[in-house]
């Protein structure tokens, strides 16, 4: 792609570097994310359990468990073909549009990764929870609401979704470096063939099973789209006091409640709007934003981590170049999600913490420009002629 873009952009020594090796305790990110999750995991299973309640302790049994994975594992290796198929519709004139090797996409072996991941989910899915209970654990054993502890203690007689992350975590982040070491966009057709297996696989499954499962998925989505891994990796290197991984700990608790008022507001200003998933009301396509708004947040954190633009210019933004479109997604909407998402941040931050942090922001922001939409549009408009 041939844009004018990159060479306005400032070199990477030419942006702030805090990288250190670390010289004491750092507070974990992977466990604020794990709490974070369980907290908001709280607050969305709330309505859902709540209208199924008899069902809850029959479902959430070792027993009901496994008759579940066993349900969703005969029907795992159709739905990843369907799946693939699905994908490739979506995506198969991508590969000539954006000239991507087509050897590096191999369907067989996208489906069986995709295929080894969820079959080791639905496993951990059916285990018992140790013996400390995740409450305890995660600092949540006070909450004050009855139906939300009700929900918590569901998850902790479980090995809890949160915890899912810790025992796949590094398969999930091998797949990522994978599917991106020849070319980032091929990360897209594997993200998609997650999003689309996980879809069809919950639709065989009752409302109950579906919030419980679903949690379980959503692991899978948000460390594949996410690169959290990396982001934990570059916070060792940081020093406890400093000023960008203070950042990174202050933004990081709130970026799940960041993310669903930017979709909220987005809604309001957009109300008619359709992406190719359908209204930006729909269900689908909320929990889709929503996890997009984080998955700029968490490439923000691993730019400003790392002192460096390569996870955003040689990652980020050629995938949202190739799926965006095909998605339906406007730049516009993109542009006014950035926008707000800057708001956000500012007002997160102290000034010491917004000198260090918000240079990358200012970078991302260039990136998705109107001046770049044009570009890029021009292109698209010329390959489809």
């Amino acid at each position: 792609m041939n844009l004018k873009l990159f060479k306005s952009l400032p070199e990477n020594n030419h942006l702030p570097n805090e990288r250190k090796m670390a010289k004491g305790s750092v507070q974990s990110l992977a466990h604020q994310w794990a709490k974070k999750y369980v907290e908001n995991l709280q607050v969305n299973s709330q309505n859902e359990l709540g209208k199924d309640s008899d069902n809850l302790e029959d479902v959430v049994s070792k027993a009901a468990r496994a008759r579940t994975a066993e349900k969703l594992m005969h029907s795992l290796r159709s739905v990843s073909a369907k799946a693939w198929n699905k994908t490739e519709a979506l995506l198969a004139k991508e590969v000539y549009r954006h000239k991507i090797n087509p050897r590096l996409i191999n369907p067989w072996e996208i489906a069986a990764d995709s295929f080894g991941i969820y079959d080791k989910a639905l496993e951990i899915y059916t285990q018992q929870a140790p013996t400390r209970r995740l409450s305890v654990q995660l600092g949540l054993e006070d909450s004050s609401d009855e139906l939300n502890r009700k929900a918590l203690e569901v998850f902790t007689e479980q090995v809890a979704p949160s915890q899912l992350a810790a025992l796949i975590g590094d398969e999930i982040g091998g797949l990522q470096k994978k599917y991106t070491a020849h070319d980032p966009r091929v990360k897209g057709f594997v993200s998609m063939q997650l999003h689309y297996t996980s879809q069809m696989l919950l639709e065989t499954l009752s409302p109950v099973e579906q919030v419980l499962v679903g949690a379980y998925f959503k692991v899978i989505d948000d460390h594949f789209y996410m690169p959290l891994q990396r982001s934990y990796q570059a916070a060792a290197e940081h020093d406890y006091n400093s000023p960008v991984l203070a950042a990174v700990q202050k933004l990081l608790p709130d970026s799940t409640k960041i993310a669903k008022k930017i979709a909220q507001r987005t809604l309001q200003l957009y109300p008619g709007y359709r992406s190719y998933s359908g209204a930006l009301s729909d269900p689908v396509v909320r929990i889709s934003s929503i996890r997009d708004v984080e998955m700029f947040q968490v490439y923000l954190w691993v730019c400003a981590l790392e002192g460096d633009i390569s996870a955003i210019q040689q990652e980020l933004f050629p995938l949202c170049v190739m799926l965006y479109p095909v998605l339906g997604v406007k730049w516009e909407l993109l542009r006014q999600m950035l926008h707000l998402l800057g708001q956000e941040i500012r007002s997160r931050l102290t000034p010491e913490q917004s000198a260090k942090f918000m240079p990358y922001f200012q970078v991302l922001w260039e990136m998705f420009s109107p001046d770049v939409f044009a570009a890029i549009t021009e292109e698209q408009e010329m390959l489809a002629i």
